[in-house]
């Protein structure tokens, strides 16, 4: 396979993927689908993402390794053979972007540290993706999404009143900071200045908590565990229907609110005129929402709730989803190599992103690579 010549806004960056697994991976995946010219390096067993939970049933590869990998070209180089080592030492030279997702020290002892890498190519943008960060007391623990959903207090706030803290069930702190190591690498990108980009989980999860921290510290007060509601927004959550079906509402809004205690036929109660009245009044005020569901079948809910312009939605699997007009619309799913995974994650106007192959087999460009490199 030749050098890929493909449109696309991150067509002339050139990244150099050593991250395994998920969150730094995924940060290059952001980047590949874009345009960006992306070489997965593996050791000589390859990634352990290939063989992780399911696997296409075809041709026996992983759909994680699949979805995460796409758009990557792939190449086995073992850092510590003189010859492997080189050649990443000449596609450094040539590159703009290195992600690796070793714990922190590691690449320093291998002497592949950002102080030796600046000094073959002084542009370069390293984005180091770590469980804890570069510093600090926990900088040497292993990184796990699980542990930072623990200690972000993101676990602390999801489960019931009742019951005990819960993780979620999806890989959400990978997921996220891939994202958040993507946007912070084209900050970096853009500066026009070599450096170091320092993502972690611990922090990327601690980020999304919203004002939490805000709050504690001025005030003592933490956030409940309410299931699927929320302190300050009443109703909102998951509720059951007649005919067994789920829909989701919202009232984040005092418009909103109003509108729902008008189809509830509470409108006119003073209790629950505000945020604060029906936050005190929330077991009531949730009690109704359930029982009003309760009455009536899924679709009965949404068509009232949606003629009142109030916030709803049913809850959705993957069956409902691949079956749904609007995400067909959107061409939110794609089949790539016939593999049907998610398109791109935001749809830019002029220069779009595009999917163009599906993660690819063990140094399935190894030998145009080690031979031409980048070209």
């Amino acid at each position: 396979m030749t050098r890929p010549r493909h449109a696309g806004p991150l067509s002339d960056v050139r990244v150099l993927d050593m991250s395994t697994v998920l969150a730094g991976p995924n940060c290059a995946r952001y980047l590949a689908d874009f345009g960006a010219d992306v070489i997965k390096i593996e050791r000589p067993a390859g990634d352990s993402l290939r063989n992780m939970a399911w696997r296409d049933p075809r041709d026996g590869e992983g759909l994680w390794w699949k979805l995460v990998n796409r758009n990557k070209r792939t190449v086995v180089l073992d850092i510590k053979d003189d010859d492997d080592r080189a050649t990443l030492l000449s596609l450094v030279a040539d590159a703009d972007v290195l992600v690796e997702n070793s714990r922190p020290g590691t690449l320093e002892r291998l002497g592949l540290g950002p102080d030796e890498l600046h000094q073959v190519n002084s542009d370069l943008v390293i984005t180091r993706v770590s469980g804890f960060g570069q510093t600090g007391p926990y900088a040497q623990r292993p990184g796990f999404a699980t542990i930072a959903e623990a200690m972000s207090g993101l676990a602390a706030l999801n489960g019931e009143a009742d019951g005990p803290p819960l993780l979620p069930p999806i890989a959400l702190t990978d997921e996220v900071t891939g994202l958040a190591a993507a946007f912070a690498t084209m900050v970096a990108l853009h500066s026009g200045v070599g450096q170091v980009v320092d993502a972690n989980l611990l922090e990327t999860m601690f980020h999304i908590m919203g004002p939490l921290a805000s709050l504690y510290g001025l005030t003592g007060e933490q956030q409940p565990r309410l299931g699927s509601g929320l302190p300050y927004t009443v109703p909102r959550g998951t509720y059951r229907c007649s005919d067994g079906g789920w829909v989701a509402v919202s009232t984040s809004s005092d418009t909103v609110a109003a509108r729902v205690m008008g189809v509830l036929g509470v409108d006119d109660d003073p209790r629950f005129a505000s945020f604060e009245g029906r936050s005190s009044n929330r077991d009531e005020l949730e009690g109704r929402m359930s029982h009003w569901c309760a009455e009536r079948t899924q679709a009965e809910v949404i068509d009232v709730l949606t003629d009142a312009e109030a916030a709803i939605g049913p809850v959705m699997d993957m069956a409902d989803i691949a079956a749904d007009p609007h995400y067909a619309h959107r061409g939110a799913i794609e089949r790539l190599d016939d593999t049907p995974m998610q398109s791109v994650i935001a749809r830019l106007s002029a220069t779009p992103g595009t999917l163009r192959w599906a993660g690819r087999r063990l140094d399935a460009d190894g030998d145009q690579i080690r031979s031409t490199g980048w070209e």
